[in-house]
């Protein structure tokens, strides 16, 4: 065996001391691109926060003010005695009925206020989270869904008719939980003055969960965009498409429909659509499961910030958003055959 000559001794050493010298240079410029992005990131969100946090709570506020003022005046004791027949089925009192209208027709944080606001037990809240979280903002997003070629009434029929559906399954595979739900309002024997001071109190609470959610949200996405991300993780995930009965190419869409909203993904579906790489009809089965499962990321963080199991929202609507889209492929499929 041949002893190594003190030059390549030297040599091998020097060529490992400037290999790590240009790992450390590497990493250091790394963390500093990062310190870069994430320092904008956090001052370009702090706009758009109080942009979109500032238009919620303009929505939210009133809504709130008017369950809470039902609540202590008896209206929602009235409605509950109208609507008990069909919401016993469903494990929800009556006077739910406002919050979930609330969610369907405004949207999900409008829901989320409404139901701070009303006693309920952890199951009765779980079920509204995801009837809400399947249902909300019912105006806007069909419309949007219209856009891209998907029929308005029926996206609304649907969401509503799955989140009914979905409220009777948990009410009847779900245990009953003696936990209670976030409430953030007066007690019922409260005089007017200290029901209106608690609401106050609360909606100062709800305010600062709101600006903060957003605000993380913005940062996450943010950086999501300077990285360039979207892509790669789109291609990532192409193979799960086939799971969802989606084809492969709709996994950008998917997955900006979940990241960013189905606002952002329909305007992703029309470009793809204009430039001919997905069809009307490829777009229209990404609506259907979108209508079920959108804003996975942002709904789910809202959610459980407010004390629902996560995981649970998640896979429920994965599964309710597979059921729809294979279904309505076996309706098709059947009506060719016919």
């Amino acid at each position: 065996m041949v002893a190594a000559s003190p030059e390549n001794e030297q040599f091998c050493s020097l060529k490992l001391k400037s290999t790590q010298q240009h790992r450390t240079t590497q990493m250091t410029q790394l963390i500093a691109n990062f310190r870069k992005a994430f320092g904008v990131a956090l001052s370009s969100a702090l706009p758009s926060t109080w942009k979109s946090g500032s238009w919620l709570l303009r929505l939210m506020i009133p809504i709130s003010l008017a369950v809470t003022l039902m609540q202590h005046g008896g209206i929602l004791e009235w409605i509950a005695g109208y609507l008990n027949p069909l919401f016993v089925h469903l494990g929800l009192p009556g006077s739910t009925s406002i919050i979930f209208l609330s969610g369907a027709m405004a949207g999900t944080y409008a829901g989320l206020a409404a139901m701070m606001v009303v006693p309920l037990t952890l199951k009765q809240a779980t079920i509204l989270s995801l009837m809400i979280a399947l249902c909300h903002a019912l105006p806007m997003e069909c419309a949007v869904n219209r856009k891209t070629g998907s029929s308005f009434w029926l996206m609304g029929l649907i969401r509503i008719s799955m989140a009914l559906r979905c409220a009777w399954a948990l009410h009847s595979v779900l245990p009953e939980w003696s936990a209670s739900f976030l409430y953030l309002g007066a007690e019922a024997e409260s005089s007017w003055t200290g029901v209106l001071l608690t609401w106050a109190v609360s909606q100062v609470k709800m305010a600062l969960m709101v600006f903060l959610i957003i605000y993380l949200l913005m940062v996450l996405q943010r950086l999501i965009e300077a990285y360039g991300l979207l892509r790669p993780l789109s291609e990532f995930l192409a193979p799960l498409m086939h799971l969802f009965g989606l084809p492969a190419h709709a996994a950008y869409m998917w997955l900006v429909g979940n990241v960013l909203g189905i606002s952002y993904g329909s305007a992703v579906m029309l470009e793809l659509e204009e430039k001919g790489l997905v069809t009307r009809e490829e777009a229209n089965d990404v609506n259907f499961h979108l209508i079920m499962n959108h804003s996975l990321l942002e709904d789910t963080i809202v959610f459980v910030l407010a004390g629902i199991n996560g995981w649970l929202l998640v896979g429920v609507r994965i599964a309710f958003a597979m059921a729809l889209v294979w279904g309505r492929k076996g309706c098709v499929a059947l009506c060719v055959r016919a």
